[in-house]
């Protein structure tokens, strides 16, 4: 049984309660509150949640504004719940720096999952599977210093502020470079799910890190590259 916690952000009284109670069930410590303001008063009293579940559409302040408040202050985990057909919520949601969505009405069983999946790839050990490809020692190539035990990248002097996700995607990217990573075996290694159609997460996450990247080195350092029908590159270094 799990102990984490989790702070459910939803006005959906009625769908607080019912998954308190299912992930209660499966040993999650799980709180609830009502709105963006309610939740930036919890989190500034304290921080020992492992994981938002953050509902994007919310009276008042919106699930997208508490995203904006609190990243990259507050490096916990967040899993958003968006509706349906609310691809853009979902686009700026990633790049704001939630690690998952899932749309509205949610199944439990599903969020169940996707919560699951996040605190596995949130937390310092990998799964044995992926450590021939996820990096045991630091890489550096390019002014770029990506520490796996100390979860730090650096770029020159500057650490660069990235969500769990994020690191990893340049974590497996660097220590493959040269290599082409598929989509889909980037998709399980980081998001541990399989690749679907029209699912956007993880060129979002990739997006994300080509921005933070070339803030610091410029942006015609282009030194991840996008092979059409294929997937992702991190460039060698041939210094």
């Amino acid at each position: 049984m799990s102990n984490e916690r989790l702070l459910i952000i939803d006005d959906d009284r009625d769908l607080c309660e019912l998954l308190k109670d299912y992930l209660g069930h499966e040993g999650y410590r799980v709180d609830a509150c009502h709105s963006a303001e309610e939740a930036l008063e919890l989190l500034g009293v304290e921080s020992s949640w492992d994981l938002l579940i953050l509902d994007i559409q919310m009276p008042g302040a919106s699930g997208l504004e508490l995203l904006q408040q609190l990243r990259p202050r507050v490096q916990t985990p967040v899993i958003m719940l968006t509706g349906r057909g609310d691809e853009i919520d979902r686009i700026l949601g990633l790049e704001m720096g939630a690690d998952d969505y899932l749309g509205k009405p949610c199944n439990p069983r599903e969020l169940l999952a996707r919560v699951r999946a996040v605190l596995r790839r949130s937390s310092l050990q990998e799964l044995p599977a992926q450590k021939s490809l996820f990096p045991e020692q630091p890489v550096a190539a390019f002014g770029i210093r990506l520490d796996p035990g100390a979860r730090e990248v650096r770029a020159g002097e500057a650490v660069l502020e990235m969500t769990s996700a994020e690191f990893n995607v340049l974590a497996y990217l660097m220590n493959s470079a040269g290599t082409v990573m598929s989509k889909e075996q980037l998709t399980e290694l980081v998001l541990h799910r399989k690749l679907t159609a029209y699912d956007r997460a993880l060129d979002v996450h990739v997006s994300r890190v080509r921005q933070k990247l070339a803030a610091q080195l410029g942006p015609d350092r282009e030194l991840i590259k996008t092979v059409r029908g294929q997937g992702y590159q991190f460039l060698k270094d041939h210094a």
